[in-house]
């Protein structure tokens, strides 16, 4: 049964195009069109648009990546968020011991082909010790052959990875060395000065990992590492959950970026995303707790939330166009990672379009 189904608003070509309709199958859309005036679909929708793409996902459905470092858990965590209108994902393996970082190396190229897997992001385990979040301090360490052997690995695969590090514990011409493989180098869990995350930037980081969160506060005199990123043209992201940033601190660091298209977001998302309300990380209860995701001494440990969701929360909270938090969704997280994003089209499969409603929660067909 094919339902034809009319959008308020679609984000076609990069921009919102109102007046147009999709003709839906059980594959996908057939086409997309302009509606006819005498057309009475048989769904309304407020915005049709690409499924988002998310460069953090810990998890989903019950699974670390780090307790299930196999394609099967990768391609777990993929089809869950994929169920949810995350049609790209990037498992996110945090801090670790490094024979687990070349197993999820050697995951990664088996489940390479999957749809939805947008490559590997490996944050750890060579940042701050006191800015590790729930990271384990024993796993956190210098650069080591492990994690380099693994980058080395998933490059000469062409399979696209993230590496978050923090810049005052990784020298600058290693970050270079990495960047020179074509891996994408974010900043995070930092404690860097200014003049240590400017020499991290020359070095070709391109990014920073959930603006604000495992960073120092910025002061009038001392912009840290934060106040440096606000102020540069890198990417950043920042997870919009009410909970890791304010509605108000999210909109400051959203308007004050120097370049248009260079914030976008993230979910951070762990197991609980279709799963328990509830997992073990490094051997401690995880669990869900007023909406957010904390340890056992009530700290915040990642993220209960879907990219969708974080998406509606920056039009809704922080106050930022629709078209402007679809494009942070969708373009900006390709281009952080040097990739086109997928658009609508005919013939756009299931798991790549999202249709939601005028409160931008998914519409299930």
């Amino acid at each position: 049964m094919i339902r034809l189904v009319a959008a308020e608003n679609t984000f076609l070509n990069g921009r919102l195009v109102a007046g147009y309709a999709a003709e839906i199958g059980a594959e996908g859309i057939r086409r997309l069109r302009p509606l006819h005036s005498d057309e009475s679909p048989d769904l309304r929708a407020h915005l049709l648009m690409p499924a988002g793409i998310d460069l953090q996902v810990n998890g989903a459905g019950g699974v670390m990546l780090n307790s299930d470092t196999s394609a099967h858990g990768i391609r777990h965590i993929v089809d869950t968020l994929r169920a949810r209108g995350t049609g790209w994902v990037m498992p996110t393996l945090i801090t670790c011991e490094g024979p687990r970082i070349l197993r999820a190396a050697e995951a990664a190229l088996e489940a390479w082909s999957s749809a939805g897997f947008y490559g590997l992001h490996i944050e750890g385990p060579h940042i701050a010790p006191e800015k590790r979040g729930t990271h384990r301090l024993g796993y956190v360490r210098p650069m080591d052959d492990d994690t380099l052997n693994a980058l080395a690995i998933l490059r000469r695969a062409d399979v696209p990875v993230m590496l978050t590090l923090a810049p005052e514990i990784v020298p600058a011409d290693t970050i270079r060395r990495i960047v020179d493989m074509g891996v994408v180098v974010s900043a995070g869990h930092t404690a860097a000065s200014e003049a240590q995350t400017r020499a991290g930037l020359a070095a070709g980081i391109s990014c920073f990992t959930h603006l604000y969160n495992a960073m120092p506060p910025m002061s009038s005199r001392a912009p840290g590492v934060l106040g440096t990123a606000i102020g540069s043209d890198a990417y950043a992201g920042m997870i919009v959950d009410g909970h890791h940033v304010s509605w108000e601190m999210a909109g400051i660091a959203w308007r004050a970026r120097p370049l248009p298209e260079r914030m976008f977001l993230v979910s951070d998302a762990m197991a609980t995303i279709g799963g328990p309300d509830h997992f073990e990380l490094y051997g401690e209860r995880i669990e869900v707790r007023d909406g957010a995701l904390v340890n056992a001494a009530g700290a915040l440990a990642g993220a209960h939330v879907d990219l969708m969701t974080c998406m509606a929360n920056l039009v809704h909270h922080v106050g930022v166009p629709l078209d402007q938090a679809v494009r942070a969704a969708t373009l900006v997280p390709a281009s952080v990672m040097g990739r086109t994003a997928p658009g609508l089209a005919d013939g756009t499969p299931n798991g790549e379009f999202v249709l939601l409603d005028a409160g931008l929660r998914r519409i299930a067909l």
